[in-house]
């Protein structure tokens, strides 16, 4: 372990602790991220090694000179090669890795804050690297790209794209969703509300890394041209006919569908085969445990250290069970473990049953007939399998 300033050597740790600490220290970044700081950090180690600097620790000036020869390199065809949000990353990357090393950290420094901000004064004085903000799309736009593509159908194949392009543009407008987020949803993330629209939970997002979860609601509108709900009930019909009858059920379904004329996210949502999960099966994949099977103590623990609301348990479990029952296996969650942990009223009621029949146990003879028995444990027939 490497000595932190101030706080003297490091307490000798097994090497197992140690690769938890540095692997839970690698995922406090997005490997996106990762791979960014690391290119820019080879760049910046390169070009003090070309000219004799040091890079780690680095000088302010060295970092101050980094940056004005960055911003005096020019392209092929004159223009500057970098922008100024690019220099202030490098800054960034430079300080990153001096306080990932416990060293004095060159890019809180004023003398580079003053370098860059002359570099960005002469950047808008010269008119070098002006932001090129892209004009939005706008409704009226998201519906024609939507129509068109529903035009251009013309068999059933081109249908099913069509049905999920229009449910990713519709949603992704609606609710202001990165394609990260779309690419993440699951049929179990999206519920119908008879007046919200639709829900849409978000697990994790790129401003939510621990993955705390949001959940988006996406209004009906006027037209059912432009109506989320509407587009994703339309994509929700293929995944559901797909799970029921495969290939030929969605082809049934969209051969015998009537033309998209009208809402159609008013009626009742079909049935899909539920899922496992994403979260329970890479659980239980780092853990080393079996997803399916997957055992009620292994439920178990996952509940608990997944907490959440008494209807969120019951669906992932509702899911879970669902996924073992099709496989032809133990659902886990009908354990009696389970069934406790999920109705704490049923844990309270078991327990106070316990002691009362361990109370009525200790006053039950060894020696006589049934009647006797029960008798004499002041209790009668019709109470006694409730009881029991």
């Amino acid at each position: 372990m490497v000595p932190v300033g101030g706080w003297g050597s490091a307490p000798d740790l097994t090497d197992e602790a140690t690769a938890r600490i540095a692997d839970a220290v690698t995922s406090s970044r997005a490997p996106g991220t990762r791979r960014v700081y690391a290119c820019d950090w080879r760049r910046f180690r390169s070009w003090c090694e070309t000219r004799g600097h040091s890079a780690l620790p680095a000088h302010p000036v060295t970092v101050a000179a980094y940056l004005v020869d960055a911003a005096d390199t020019v392209d092929g065809e004159g223009e500057r090669a970098y922008s100024p949000s690019t220099l202030s990353r490098w800054v960034s990357v430079i300080g990153h890795y001096h306080r990932t090393a416990s060293l004095p950290n060159p890019a809180g420094e004023t003398l580079v804050s003053s370098t860059l901000s002359g570099i960005r004064r002469n950047y808008a004085a010269a008119g070098d690297r002006p932001r090129t903000p892209r004009a939005p799309l706008l409704t009226s736009d998201i519906v024609t790209i939507v129509g068109s593509a529903r035009q251009a159908v013309t068999g059933w194949a081109t249908e099913v794209h069509e049905r999920r392009d229009s449910a990713l543009l519709l949603m992704g407008f609606a609710g202001a969703f990165r394609r990260s987020d779309l690419v993440g949803l699951n049929c179990g993330d999206v519920t119908l509300h008879r007046l919200d629209g639709v829900h849409v939970r978000l697990r994790r997002s790129k401003t939510d890394q621990e993955g705390l979860g949001v959940v988006r609601a996406l209004p009906f509108t006027t037209s059912h041209d432009s109506c989320p709900p509407c587009a994703y009930f339309r994509w929700a019909q293929v995944v559901a006919a797909f799970d029921v009858a495969g290939r030929p059920g969605v082809i049934r379904l969209l051969c015998t569908a009537r033309p998209f004329e009208s809402h159609v996210c008013r009626g009742g949502l079909s049935r899909m085969r539920a899922r496992a999960p994403a979260s329970f099966a890479d659980w239980c994949a780092a853990c080393d445990h079996r997803a399916v099977p997957a055992h009620p103590s292994v439920l178990a623990q996952f509940l608990a250290e997944h907490p959440a609301a008494d209807g969120t348990q019951r669906r992932r479990v509702t899911a879970i069970n669902a996924v073992h029952t099709e496989a032809e296996l133990p659902a886990p969650g009908r354990a009696e473990l389970i069934r406790q942990l999920l109705n704490a009223a049923r844990a309270d009621r078991l327990a106070r049953t316990r002691e009362r029949v361990a109370q009525v146990v200790l006053r039950i003879p060894v020696i006589g007939w049934p009647g006797g028995l029960l008798a004499a444990a002041t209790l009668c027939f019709s109470p006694w399998p409730a009881r029991a």
